[in-house]
């Protein structure tokens, strides 16, 4: 992929995660007291319908708002005839996976949101897979028609695996015992190409994918039986990263003088749902932190340095 390509490629990634997240969780904040109730027990019973009615046309008119803004910022050049791009190589599929999280992510906040209109947590799983696939396929068909980039297989699969995850568990298990997760932290490798991995910090936890961690978080407790002593909030954490990549493609990280590899991680994790409080606010505090993994004791294994210990990996 040309320079220039691939660097207006990498913003628009970042863009998206960012956009997309971001609007739902003002979303969610706005509705702070309602989306975190516990929705089995009511004292009173509002119009659920007329919440549910609110709640799709407001989605509607702000997404289809944003996506007409964006694709004026995006796509300067008229769009072709729909084509294909395979970007499955580049950063050691490492983008795939933050299309995952972000796909999921949107769903689970959106969940709350149904919940808030009186859905059962089965409906609402339903209605957030939907909404999850709903938020990113108008973009990946746009990409399609767009002369810079092509409809990327790779992304839409990763953009419904992660409504699958969320909508499966409530259907299997009526609750979430696995959860994909983040974490950042900074690497000097931006120092070598600030136009694509970012020049500000901001950017960077966008954008530099060496810095970036994905994480399956897996709470035992669940799977165990109602008597285990293990605390209900704790979890193991699977985690997956990359190192060296300064370019989208590994030969041309190799051109510039490094040599890519890709991380593998073990750690413990808080389940922070799981913490029982009654505070509405609290709720929603913890709510928004299970998007992160928690700073721990992690092991690491990769391919050019074998095993190593980290006392407090974030």
């Amino acid at each position: 992929m040309e320079p220039i390509k691939e660097r207006k490629k990498r913003d628009r990634n970042g863009i998206k995660r960012g956009v997309l997240i971001g609007f739902l969780g003002v979303f969610l904040l706005n509705a702070l007291t309602g989306f975190t109730q516990d929705t089995t027990r009511r004292t009173s019973e509002p119009c659920y319908r007329c919440r549910l009615r609110g709640l799709l046309i407001g989605e509607t008119v702000v997404y289809s708002t944003t996506i007409y803004g964006l694709s004026k910022a995006w796509y300067n050049n008229p769009l072709t005839n729909f084509h294909f791009f395979n970007d499955n190589h580049e950063w050691l599929q490492i983008d795939k996976v933050g299309h995952m999280l972000t796909a999921y992510q949107i769903a689970r906040i959106s969940a709350q949101a149904y919940r808030w209109t009186g859905l059962s947590d089965k409906k609402a799983a339903l209605y957030a897979g939907l909404t999850g696939l709903i938020f990113q396929t108008p973009i990946e068909i746009l990409d399609g028609f767009s002369p810079e980039y092509g409809f990327s297989v790779g992304d839409m699969a990763a953009n419904i695996a992660g409504p699958a995850l969320y909508t499966s568990q409530y259907l299997a298990w009526g609750e979430l015992r696995i959860q994909p997760k983040f974490s950042f932290h900074n690497t000097p490798l931006y120092k070598v190409r600030k136009e694509l991995l970012g020049s500000t910090w901001h950017d960077r936890w966008l954008k530099d994918y060496n810095g970036q961690t994905y994480w399956l978080s897996v709470n035992p407790s669940a799977f165990g039986s109602r008597d285990s002593k293990f605390p209900r909030w704790l979890n193991v954490a699977a985690g997956y990263g990359i190192q060296d990549m300064v370019a989208a493609e590994t030969p041309k990280s190799i051109e510039r003088g490094y040599r890519p590899y890709r991380q593998y991680y073990l750690s413990l994790d808080i389940d922070f749902t799981r913490i029982k409080t009654r505070h509405k606010a609290l709720k929603t505090v913890f709510f928004l932190l299970n998007t992160l993994k928690i700073p721990a004791p992690t092991l690491e294994y990769n391919g050019r340095n074998g095993f190593r210990f980290h006392a407090l990996y974030f």
